[in-house]
């Protein structure tokens, strides 16, 4: 495949591991080049989430950074208490936040023990507020980590996503899954669009396939909308991509 975006670019690494590292490097390198006084970065859950945030966890020991200037988000949740096995948050929390003991107030969590709509718009003003977001402005993030799932989606925004999730108005919202737990809240397409970085890591080669749809200039999954929607969208995988 002779891939023709010139707004996206593809990473390939040996393995899920050297994936993991190299797009933790990656946030690095920027944290120590940023010199706003603030850092706000969106995470995920997913299969290779762990060891990213395992990776992130070793370089931070080995030269810890002003890891007091990072205000931690994320990109979706699932609707279920922080503690779940399915939470978002706590696969964060065990392999990252806690190892680097990131105090409370730098930590945002979406509130999925909520009602989805409440969660939604706490987190939304939450985030506003700490982007120093206007009303109406779009916040923009510094970094945002994203999976991409067999059928092209990232974050909570599945191919039959609601249009409200294209528009500008929303900053989080309340969405539904093909995957129990379904309820599920997710940062939108504009706010995506608009962070300064976008990391995209696709680990398995049975995703091989809706990554070389959504490196189409007319692709039809998730990423593909999303790549359009930015100047540079950086994807790692742990496979080979012709390009």
């Amino acid at each position: 495949m002779t891939l023709k975006n010139k707004n996206v670019s593809v990473s390939p690494q040996t393995s899920t591991a050297a994936m993991a590292l190299e797009a933790a490097r990656i946030w690095f390198d920027q944290l120590e080049t940023r010199e706003s006084d603030k850092f706000l970065v969106a995470l995920s859950g997913g299969r290779s989430a762990a060891l990213l945030f395992n990776a992130i966890a070793e370089l931070a020991l080995e030269n810890p950074p002003t890891l007091t200037k990072i205000h931690f988000f994320w990109a979706d949740e699932r609707c279920v208490p922080p503690a779940h096995a399915e939470s978002n948050f706590a696969l964060a929390y065990e392999n990252l936040l806690a190892p680097l003991a990131i105090p409370e107030n730098l930590i945002h969590r979406i509130h999925g023990e909520d009602p989805p709509e409440n969660a939604a718009a706490d987190i939304a003003s939450v985030l506003s507020g700490t982007a120093g977001a206007g009303k109406g402005q779009i916040p923009v993030l510094d970094f945002v980590f994203l999976g991409m799932g067999e059928d092209g989606h990232i974050a909570s925004l599945f191919p039959d996503a609601p249009e409200a999730a294209r528009s500008q108005s929303h900053i989080y919202l309340p969405v539904k899954g093909p995957k129990p737990p379904p309820q599920r809240i997710t940062l939108t397409y504009p706010v995506l669009a608009a962070a300064a970085t976008a990391c995209v890591l696709v680990t398995g080669k049975q995703k091989k396939a809706a990554l070389e749809e959504s490196l189409k200039p007319d692709g039809q999954t998730p990423l593909a909308y999303l790549i359009r929607q930015r100047r540079h969208t950086l994807i790692i995988t742990d496979f080979e991509v012709s390009q």
